[in-house]
């Protein structure tokens, strides 16, 4: 805990509201439009069933978040398996306590995420097209993020009650500002050079067989679903680029920019001296008759803020500002002056100071690029609809691809022997990869729609597959003597490393040791754990080590990165204060392990109710 406490002040405690993105979206993928049929299920939460194909989903979404790294494929399924039934015991929680999350604050939500965001702001045709990809209606994904909301609820009630107390806080500091006073030789790797002999080449090439095979590979046919294809395959007419335009034509305009400064002369208490304040305003607007506007505003406007910059308020918005003031703002000509406007601040003098007139692009001028946002609205509403019944058509004809080619018009292509982790042409995609090679695939089966490059969608099946084998000892005699000679080396650095290990229990000082290896001694006093002159995996093995004891140095042995072994000695171990860097983000760090505590509070919490709800875990049929 206080390890990963330490690792949150140095950065931003993971947000809440991320986790919830990883729950809803690790639920949102294209097969949610097939139905459930008469599968048996494989797994229930209470009343709640959820069929191979969820949990193969849930598979694939880790899968997908761990492109390009290594993976334990069994291990990540069950930790698939295990998230989807966390999820679901959270949420029938969140149901049961009666919590609610209006249509309103779904939608809030929805326009907030980038996901359909264009330029910084929501825009309902990605928004829609990104749902038709999916297969899904729009008040069905807004009825899954209400559920995601009302399980977020339940999170934030339990982490954000979290707390630490004073000693706590001193014992972190205890910890993560130690000191340890340590010295340590290295003793290097030396390479073997003696033979080994055939009997033990044998034994080791029988006992490490695993590490001596091909990997296994895979090559498919697959159809495609192609957003650009469709594109071009759709024709438009001038009157229907003319309609499109005007409906759009938004997207055609560049809006005026009006940029403005202002003097203010404020009103005093209950606008008593109102009078007065507007007389000083007519006055001020006199002497910029002779006075340049930025400098008069310099030396009299009473919003100090902007009286530093001459009175600069940036772009013109409107809806930011009084109705009057926004009027005045909007009728003027570049560099002129308002009369004096007043506000619930008082009065103020106005000047336009930038004016780039808005204009909207002709429809010939527009033309070429509305072409291609035509074609492209009108292939994302027949993409989703194809979406659909690809998933459909490919589910009820599992052992063929020919009636999802029919239904796309297109021809089944084929791949070239792939592995795991690399591919040509579409097995480029990890996304791809992950569903070849998986269980479903495997056995002869389509796969599930799968998105690629965020513009397509692929369905493919096997078409030839060569398991993994184990090479010859013939083919690889050069690589297992290589192996011997290594594992040697190194028990030499292990049998060397123990031996001067229990020379130093014995009493001897490094120094004395040092000369028998001839190994230099490295001292450091106070070494911190952030020491930035030690190799960290030196310093994080050192400060694990445990404290000496009863004037007895702790010993301990380190892997060394280039293969040999560092014995280090810990003479001192000095408790950690509270710095003056520490003092000044003391609220930020009280903070962030009050959310590290109440986080594992909650961890605590969905682990109690994951033991008490309904939970039967079958085996699925196949």
């Amino acid at each position: 805990m206080l390890l990963e406490i330490r690792e949150k002040v140095q950065g931003v405690f993971a947000s809440i509201i991320l986790v919830l993105i990883c729950v809803l979206f690790g639920l949102w993928g294209i097969q949610n439009y097939l139905g459930g049929g008469k599968e048996s299920p494989v797994v229930t939460v209470g009343d709640k069933e959820f069929f191979q194909r969820d949990v193969t989903q849930a598979y694939q979404q880790f899968a997908q978040n761990l492109q390009g790294m290594k993976f334990d494929e069994d291990t990540l399924k069950k930790q698939a398996l295990e998230k989807l039934i966390r999820d679901e015991v959270l949420l029938q929680y969140a149901v049961d306590q009666d919590l609610v999350v209006t249509d309103e604050t779904a939608r809030n939500f929805i326009q907030s995420l980038e996901y359909f965001q264009k330029d910084g702001k929501f825009d309902k045709t990605q928004y829609q097209t990104l749902l038709g990809s999916q297969g899904m209606s729009s008040d069905e994904f807004v009825n899954r993020v209400k559920k995601a909301l009302i399980m977020e609820q339940v999170q934030r009630a339990v982490v954000d009650s979290g707390f630490v107390t004073k000693p706590e806080v001193d014992g972190f500091f205890k910890i993560q500002n130690q000191q340890r006073d340590v010295e340590y030789l290295t003793i290097p790797l030396v390479p073997a050079t003696e033979l080994p002999s055939d009997d033990q080449i044998n034994a080791y090439y029988q006992q490490h067989q695993e590490a001596y095979k091909t990997e296994e590979q895979v090559a498919v046919e697959y159809v495609e679903l192609s957003l650009d294809a469709l594109a071009k395959d759709i024709d438009a007419s001038e009157e229907q680029l003319k309609a499109y335009y005007e409906d759009q034509k938004a997207q055609f305009s560049a809006p005026e920019r009006r940029k403005i400064s202002h003097i203010l002369f404020a009103f005093g208490k209950d606008n008593a001296d109102e009078e007065q304040v507007l007389q000083k305003a007519l006055k001020a607007k006199q002497e910029l008759n002779t006075k340049d506007f930025a400098k008069l505003a310099e030396e009299i406007s009473d919003d100090k803020l902007t009286a530093k910059n001459g009175g600069d308020l940036g772009l013109f918005n409107v809806g930011v500002m009084e109705k009057a003031f926004e009027e005045a703002a909007g009728s003027l000509a570049l560099g002129e002056v308002s009369e004096p406007v007043k506000s619930a601040f008082g009065y103020h003098l106005i000047k336009v100071t930038e004016l780039v007139p808005g204009e909207v692009k002709s429809f010939e001028a527009a033309k070429p690029e509305l072409s291609k946002a035509y074609k492209k609205a009108q292939a994302e509403s027949k993409f989703g609809e194809l979406g659909e019944k690809l998933g459909e058509v490919s589910y009820e004809n599992p052992d063929n691809l020919l009636a999802a080619a029919k239904l796309l018009g297109v021809e089944v292509a084929r791949t070239a022997m792939f592995t795991r982790n690399t591919g040509p042409g579409i097995a480029a995609d990890e996304k791809v990869r992950v569903a070849a090679f998986s269980e479903e695939v495997l056995k002869g089966n389509n796969s599930e729609p799968i998105e690629v490059d965020g513009e397509k969608l692929v369905v493919l099946r096997m078409l030839s597959h060569t398991p993994a084998t184990t090479k010859s000892l013939e083919e690889v005699k050069g690589d297992v003597i290589a192996a011997l000679q290594k594992d040697k080396a190194e028990q030499q650095a292990i049998d060397s490393a123990n031996k001067i290990k229990q020379e130093l229990a014995a009493g001897k000082t490094m120094a004395e040791v040092a000369q028998v290896f001839k190994s230099p001694v490295k001292k450091v006093a106070g070494m911190t754990r952030m020491a930035g002159d030690i190799d960290p995996a030196i310093r994080q093995a050192i400060f694990r080590a445990p404290k000496p004891q009863a004037d007895r140095p702790s010993l301990v042995v380190i892997d060394n990165s280039a293969g040999g072994k560092i014995v280090a000695r810990i003479e001192r171990v000095t408790d950690g204060t509270m710095t003056e860097a520490d003092k000044a983000k003391l609220t930020l760090i009280e903070k962030n392990m009050a959310l590290a505590f109440g986080r594992a509070q909650f961890e605590a919490v969905l682990n109690q109710l994951q033991a008490r709800a309904d939970i039967a875990i079958r085996t699925a049929k196949q």
